[in-house]
């Protein structure tokens, strides 16, 4: 566009309107107000076109989804065509942070329990955020262990109440922090008055801090202590655990009295098409299900340092379900709906060209992975996962991480079987992948 050049005419030394030389402007302006083209209606009609341009425009424009937009759309991810297995690292980058502005509709039916860390204070935002889509939150607040002969829950300095309290009233997700059973396994279970105190040090922590129950984890640290290779001291722990649900069914919560207080349990998933002794399965299952109200299957850890590959296969996941419920028919589905199915929304960065080593990523670690070496995705069809390998001083790696498409199968695998979800956790994932929730 040419300079415009700077009007002189009122400028000091210039002529003086007398010294100006008289125009014909008034008799042009009366020959141009007569001009057939421009009559008042036209101009109006011109006008409204040009208004409905602008406002076509913006609306327009606000369904783009351009890398330097970050203004929430109004489509979800499957309406915006983003679940597929070719997808390119430039579109996860620019559309990671972009999420349905309908926060509260929820496209999975069952029940979602999310797990919390106070180590990652993400998780806390992202629950308030989309709590709308999370029946459950499971904050890891609390251990109860041995102290010489005593015992002691530790974790309450980790607590946020207002959180609880705002999760519980706008959200009506139900709070349920989890606890690590860590006292000492023979204690617990062959002294009755350490069996009792434990029971009454963890109802009390629910009723002072107004929890709606909570998930309880032990099953992994009884089986490293021998217990569940003993079968009268397996038949102790489950009476151990059906005992905390009996006591904790015969409360209600202080924000719904229809509701009792919830035990859920935590349980390993079978490493192998066979379960051995210490594996949680089809027996314990229906041992407890009258006493607990979900089982929250740890169906992620799959591969490690030593053996890199992805996180949670998809047939691993469908044999897990199949060895804990059996075929998936009728039988399978009466105690389906107590599984909450697990799901890793974090990833892992591993070392394959020399030695092992590697470990855990986040969604915030995946994007700067992605930004940095600008790879090219693959699809396993075997796991049903993304991944991509890169190279860093001469050393390569492979990186795993949930996507939308492998998310979104395991959502339907739990489908299939009447089973809800469980997530960690929250704070990991990337901000678009709750579109599928």
């Amino acid at each position: 566009m040419p300079t415009r050049r700077r009007d002189r005419r009122n400028q000091p030394g210039g002529p003086s309107p007398s010294d100006r030389k008289p125009t014909s402007r008034s008799a042009a302006s009366s020959k141009l107000n007569d001009h057939p083209l421009l009559s008042p209606a036209l101009v109006l009609v011109v006008l409204a076109i040009v208004t409905i341009a602008a406002v076509l425009l913006v609306v327009y424009r606000g369904y783009q989804t351009g890398p330097g937009d970050s203004s929430p759309p109004a489509l979800s991810v499957y309406e915006r065509g983003l679940v597929k297995p070719n997808v390119a690292f430039q579109e996860i980058l620019a559309e990671n942070s972009r999420f349905s502005k309908n926060r509260s509709r929820r496209h999975f039916e069952n029940p979602v329990l999310a797990y919390i860390t106070p180590w990652n204070s993400r998780g806390y935002e992202m629950a308030k955020l989309f709590g709308p889509k999370l029946t459950h939150l499971s904050p890891v607040w609390y251990d109860l262990k041995s102290e010489g002969k005593k015992l002691v829950l530790e974790g309450r300095h980790n607590v946020d109440r207002e959180w609880i309290l705002e999760l519980q009233t706008n959200a009506h997700s139900r709070v349920l922090p989890r606890i690590v059973l860590e006292a000492f396994p023979s204690d617990l279970l062959l002294k009755k008055k350490q069996w009792s105190k434990a029971i009454d040090i963890i109802i009390k922590e629910c009723k002072e801090m107004g929890y709606d129950g909570i998930v309880l984890e032990s099953w992994s640290r009884w089986a490293a202590y021998g217990i569940l290779q003993d079968p009268d001291l397996r038949s102790m722990a489950l009476n151990f655990i059906k005992q905390l649900g009996q006591a904790l069914h015969s409360l209600t919560s202080m924000e719904n009295v229809d509701h009792h207080l919830e035990l859920i349990y935590v349980i390993p998933a079978p490493r192998s098409q066979k379960l051995s002794e210490y594996d949680f399965g089809m027996q314990d299952l229906q041992q407890l299900s009258d006493f607990v109200d979900g089982f929250s299957l740890m169906t992620y850890d799959f591969s490690g340092p030593q053996n890199p590959g992805p996180n949670a296969p998809l047939n691993w996941i469908r044999s897990s379900l199949s060895l804990l419920l059996g075929a998936n028919g009728a039988a399978a589905h009466s105690h389906g709906h107590k599984i909450f199915l697990g799901l890793n929304f974090y990833g892992n960065d591993f070392l394959i060209s020399e030695g092992s080593g590697g470990g855990a990523i986040t969604g915030k670690d995946y994007t700067a992975l992605l930004e940095k070496h600008r790879p090219v995705l693959r699809w396993d069809n075997t796991s049903a996962e993304h991944y991509f390998v890169y190279t860093h001083n001469n050393a390569r790696h492979a990186v795993f991480y949930p996507s939308l498409m492998s998310l979104s199968l395991r959502l339907d695998e739990a489908r299939a079987w009447g089973a809800g979800l469980s997530i960690w956790e929250i704070g990991q994932g990337l901000d678009y992948f709750f579109d599928l929730l």
